[in-house]
Order: structure tokens, then C-alpha cells, then sequence
């Protein structure tokens, strides 16, 4: 196979007979845009050689893909054209060889193949041409990190093993002092890249679990303080999630969990931990904190991956009545003016009431109840569950009539 001839065939547009194919055998394969973006701008040092990059991946995935059907000469010979583009190429070019190298390694920890993945790292990590550019620094540093994750998954064995073994057992002697030596090492590898801004979730949690083992419990609040405020670093949830979790398992203050979550509820305001971060601020004695834990169930139950979350509707009723109770209307109808034009169709229709009410009536019920004291009892969802005649929840029913002839903020005379 001539190289011109190597080339074009990699470079012509998929047909869908090859999407297929490909969807057929890579399964669910590793994707990762953010790297794919990072390695052009490392290999073309901010120039646009788009034929090379795309060169190179396509013989990549056309190796990838002739070894999963077994066709081992046709790999073969996919190879050796991927290396002579590396050896044919000018300094531009061959600077892609770790990142080629970092890309096969990704496959090969996908498919559990930990010591080859480790060995490519290795290649990659001592790959030198001409001067190493910044950019390149922070590559060596992603390959270095990612023979650190390896490590980390050794050392979790052995972590495992050692949990195992009785303290006064010899053994148990001789493991931790292997998983010290992992730890070091892994460490090493891992440091240096979670210095850099960037989104390095896998690589922070390792760090941050064996800091905690080893009691470090100061270094490992520095690291997930910096991941989670750091400006340099671009807006992550997952930083305040792996915050507030290491503060929990610290038992912090209510007001410092009430801070990280504060800050997770204006990235993500329907995460599932705004749940939690609602009764913290039930909890807190602060009225400013009363007030955003309204706003947090309202912003919740705005998403429509929320609205069969049957926990979040029990909250929201109960506490629509507690603020009632506590006389701040105001804060109810501040939440509500925003909503009461898209609400009613979105979680209250008649439609809704019917298909709630057939596939989880404990749902529905909350639901009306909610209806019930925003748009008062005539409302079409409100009137159609209250009355279902169901044995079971005849006294619920009941009760709920009750507590929206009490609470609704809707004029009975209208």
C-alpha cells in the first residue's frame, strides 16, 4: 500500500455502512473531546495542520479497529504505515508521537489491558524531539498522571488486600509497606498535574483517597479547596461536589456545607444534592437561609428531569404550608409571579393529573396538594385527584382538601 494511497483511504468521508460497523464494535469506547481538542493544539503548536492530525487518528482507529476483527496482517500494515508517517514528518509532526501514544493507552485501559496501557505510557512519558513547548510540558504531565491512575488502582487492590489481613499479622506488615511505595509513586505522578488548571476529576479523587488513608486530612482540604476556588481553574461542579462530600465525611460546620453547596446549586440548581442542601437550610437559623430553601425546591422541580421526584414534591408541600404558617407570603409569591405562566402546563395539566395519578398515585397526591394552595381548588389537577376514590389513600385525600381550604394563596371568591 502506497503512502498517498494510505492516506486518502483514511481521509475519505464514513459512509454509513462504516458508521455502523464502527458503532457495531466500538461499543462503548472511551470519548475524549477535551484531550482529541488538546492534542491537535499540542502537535500543531496552534497552527492549523488538520491533514496530519486527521491522518494520524484515522490509522489509529483503523488499528484499533483491524485488531478487535482479528485481522492481524491488515494491523500489521497499518502500523507500519503509522510509522512511517511519524518518521516521515517534520518537527511539527513528529511531535505527536506521545500524544498518538497517550490516545492508544486510553484504548488499551478501556479494554482492562493495564500493562500494556502502562508500558505505552512509559514510551510515551520518554519520547523526546527538539524543544519541549509549555504545551508539551502539560502533556508529559497528563501521561505521567495517567501511569499515577494506574498505580492508584494497584495500590486499591492492595488497600483491599490490606483490609483483609489481621494488624498483628506479618503480612499486614509487608502489604503496608508495598502500598506506601505505591502511594509515593503515584503521588508523584499525580501532582504535578492537578497543579495545572483543568478539569482533572479521576486524578484529584486518587490523590484526595490516599491522603485521607494515610491521614493527611490538611492536604487533602487544600487540594479540594483549590480544585473547587482556584479562579484558573474553569467552573466544575464535580470540584464542590468532591468539596462538600470530603466535608460531611469531616463532619464541618452546617454553615461551611451550606457555603459549598451554595455555589453547586448556581452551577447545577437541580443536582440531586440540592435535596440535601434544602434541609440544611431548613435546618439553619437564619431567615435568609429559610427563604433560598424555597427558592432551591422551586428550582428543582423547574427541571424536567425532576418532576416524578416524589421527595422533592413532599418537600415543596410541606413547605409551602411552613412558610405560610410563618407568614411570609411574600417570599411564595416571589418564587411564584416567575412561574405561574408556565407551571400549570408543565407539572399541572390534565393530562398530568390522569397519567400521574394511573402510574404513582402517592406522586399525584403531592402534586395536588401543591396545586391545590398555588392555583387554588378548582384547578383541573387538583380536582380531578381529589376525587379519585381509592380505599387506601381515602384519608390522605381527605386531609389534603383540608390543608388547601386552609393554605391556598389562591381567593376563594374568584
Amino acid at each position: 500500500m502506497r503512502m498517498s494511497d494510505f492516506s486518502e483511504e483514511l481521509l475519505r468521508p464514513m459512509t454509513e455502512d462504516d458508521l455502523g460497523e464502527t458503532r457495531a464494535l466500538s461499543g462503548t469506547g472511551m470519548c475524549f473531546p477535551w484531550l482529541q481538542k488538546h492534542i491537535q493544539s499540542v502537535v500543531t503548536g496552534g497552527k492549523k495542520e488538520k491533514d496530519f492530525a486527521q491522518t494520524t487518528s484515522a490509522c489509529l482507529s483503523s488499528i484499533q479497529e483491524a485488531l478487535l476483527k482479528h485481522q492481524w496482517q491488515q494491523a500489521a500494515e497499518y502500523m507500519h504505515s503509522y510509522l512511517q508517517i511519524l518518521e516521515d514528518s517534520d518537527s511539527y509532526k513528529r511531535q505527536a508521537a506521545p500524544e498518538i501514544s497517550l490516545q492508544h493507552a486510553l484504548y488499551l485501559l478501556h479494554h482492562g489491558m493495564f500493562d500494556d496501557a502502562n508500558r505505552n505510557l512509559s514510551q510515551a512519558e520518554t519520547w523526546r524531539y527538539g524543544e519541549k513547548s509549555s504545551s508539551q510540558e502539560v502533556l508529559i504531565n497528563l501521561i505521567q498522571a495517567y501511569k499515577g491512575l494506574l498505580q492508584y488502582y494497584t495500590w486499591s487492590k492492595k488497600k483491599m488486600e490490606l483490609s483483609q489481613l489481621d494488624e498483628d499479622d506479618y503480612a499486614y506488615n509487608t502489604a503496608s509497606q508495598n502500598m506506601l511505595n505505591h502511594s509515593w509513586k503515584t503521588s508523584i505522578n499525580l501532582c504535578a498535574l492537578i497543579q495545572i488548571p483543568g478539569v482533572w476529576d479521576p486524578f484529584v479523587k486518587s490523590y484526595v483517597d490516599m491522603l485521607e488513608f494515610y491521614g493527611d486530612q490538611d492536604g487533602a482540604r487544600e487540594i479540594l479547596t483549590n480544585y473547587a476556588y482556584d479562579e484558573k481553574f474553569p467552573s466544575n461542579p464535580n470540584a464542590h461536589i468532591y468539596l462538600y462530600n470530603f466535608l460531611k465525611r469531616e463532619k464541618a460546620p452546617r454553615e461551611k456545607l451550606i457555603s459549598v453547596l451554595k455555589i453547586l446549586y448556581q452551577i447545577v440548581p437541580s443536582h440531586k444534592l440540592m435535596l440535601e442542601f434544602h434541609r440544611l437550610l431548613r435546618k439553619s437559623e437564619k431567615e435568609e437561609h429559610h427563604k433560598l430553601g424555597l427558592e432551591v425546591l422551586f428550582g428543582v422541580l423547574d427541571f424536567a428531569g425532576c418532576t416524578k421526584n416524589i421527595t422533592a414534591w413532599k418537600y415543596l408541600a410541606n413547605y409551602l404550608m411552613q412558610t405560610l404558617m410563618g407568614n411570609h407570603l411574600a417570599w411564595l409569591q416571589e418564587e411564584w409571579n416567575s412561574r405561574k405562566n408556565w407551571w400549570p402546563s408543565f407539572h399541572f395539566s390534565y393530562f398530568w393529573a390522569k397519567s400521574d395519578w394511573k402510574e404513582d398515585k402517592a406522586l399525584a397526591c403531592e402534586k395536588a396538594l401543591v396545586a391545590g394552595i398555588l392555583l387554588g381548588k378548582g384547578y383541573r389537577y387538583f380536582r380531578y385527584i381529589s376525587k379519585q376514590d381509592h380505599q387506601v389513600l381515602r384519608k390522605k385525600i381527605k386531609r389534603m382538601k383540608k390543608l388547601v381550604k386552609k393554605c391556598s394563596i389562591v381567593n376563594p371568591g374568584l
